[in-house]
């Protein structure tokens, strides 16, 4: 028990002590004032594992001593800023990294219970996510195919190892989006039960963090501090709105590695089986000529709508990714014509 009380007032130690650096990198905003009083509610909290620690028999440490990982995260907040490093502090057990988290306009400041952590919602993300998909089968599987296309006119050639690069491709896709999913939904799973455990330990300290990030928003402090309270009356809603509001997460969609998997199988597979298409009907050179312009015409298509996430001109966008694709395909049918003739 005495090692369960020394790890929560070091976590609360080294929460303070970032707060401070966090504190100063926000000098002279509002923020400053608000990572400033988490550092000294963090202190008190410190201080409560302490009482415990001697009640256990066991002396707390005199000072307390970061260790490796905190003195490189302490190097880099003044280097790199709080917001680039929002998800390393947050795993760190550092609250409030939701103000750094994209505001979204039309979400108004809560002034209610009804109000507080809704997040518009958006399959913006998952439309991104299937158009890059789309676009990273596209160039690899044309690249591969000119490649054997410039080594050898046989079609049967051609269309066995297209098929094969869309199969590994997608198939590598999905294993990496399934480990990445995973590995994101273990670590906000841990973040949430973290915060249940702080809930059910200390709620008024909880209470006290929540309204200093409300206040942080913008809500006056006695209203701020009158609706945290009754957040925390209602254990469910409190670890719902400390999710959201201190870890910047939707406990409801922390993802699903399986379908993430799923679907990027199925983008990469799409855009993989566009340029192999023409081989299964035609032969020679129209099968290649046909490729090439199906393959120009998908990438200028997928760089339109790739634009429409980075705000580049529709045109301008289906240009670049048409020039890069044919950077990248014309470069792989060179190869492919010079190792063939070698072998």
């Amino acid at each position: 028990m005495a090692s369960h009380f020394l790890h929560n007032w070091l976590e609360e130690k080294r929460s303070a002590f970032l707060y401070r650096l966090i504190s100063d990198a926000e000098s002279g905003t509002a923020r400053q004032i608000l990572f400033l009083e988490l550092a000294q509610t963090a202190e008190q909290q410190a201080e409560l594992w302490a009482t415990e620690l001697r009640k256990s028999g066991v002396t707390p440490p005199d000072s307390y001593q970061p260790d490796a990982r905190t003195r490189l995260v302490a190097r880099l907040i003044p280097w790199l800023g709080p917001r680039r490093l929002r998800h390393v502090l947050a795993a760190m057990k550092v609250r409030g990294m939701s103000l750094y988290n994209q505001i979204v306009l039309d979400h108004p400041m809560p002034t209610r219970l009804s109000d507080v952590g809704k997040r518009h919602a958006s399959g913006a993300g998952s439309l991104r996510a299937a158009v890059f998909g789309v676009n990273d089968g596209l160039v690899s599987n044309t690249s591969l195919i000119l490649g054997i296309a410039g080594a050898t006119s046989s079609g049967h050639t051609i269309l066995l190892t297209g098929f094969a690069g869309l199969l590994a491709g997608a198939f590598s896709m999905a294993a990496g989006e399934y480990v990445s999913v995973r590995s994101q939904r273990e670590y906000f799973e841990n973040q949430i039960a973290l915060e249940r455990a702080e809930l059910e330990e200390y709620p008024q300290e909880e209470a006290e963090e929540l309204s200093l990030i409300f206040a942080a928003k913008g809500l006056p402090r006695e209203e701020a501090r009158q609706l945290a309270q009754r957040i925390i009356a209602n254990p469910d809603e409190a670890l719902n709105t400390l999710a959201r509001e201190e870890l910047g997460l939707n406990p409801a969609e922390l993802g699903s590695p399986l379908e993430a998997a799923v679907s990027s199988f199925v983008a990469f597979a799409i855009g993989a089986i566009l340029p192999l298409l023409p081989f299964f009907w035609l032969t020679g050179q129209t099968a290649l000529f046909t490729t090439v312009g199906l393959a120009a015409l998908a990438l200028f298509g997928a760089g339109a709508a790739i634009s429409l996430f980075t705000g580049r001109h529709a045109v301008l966008g289906g240009l670049r990714m048409l020039g890069l694709g044919a950077a990248a395909g014309g470069l792989t049918y060179v190869l492919g014509s010079v190792f063939g003739q070698i072998a």
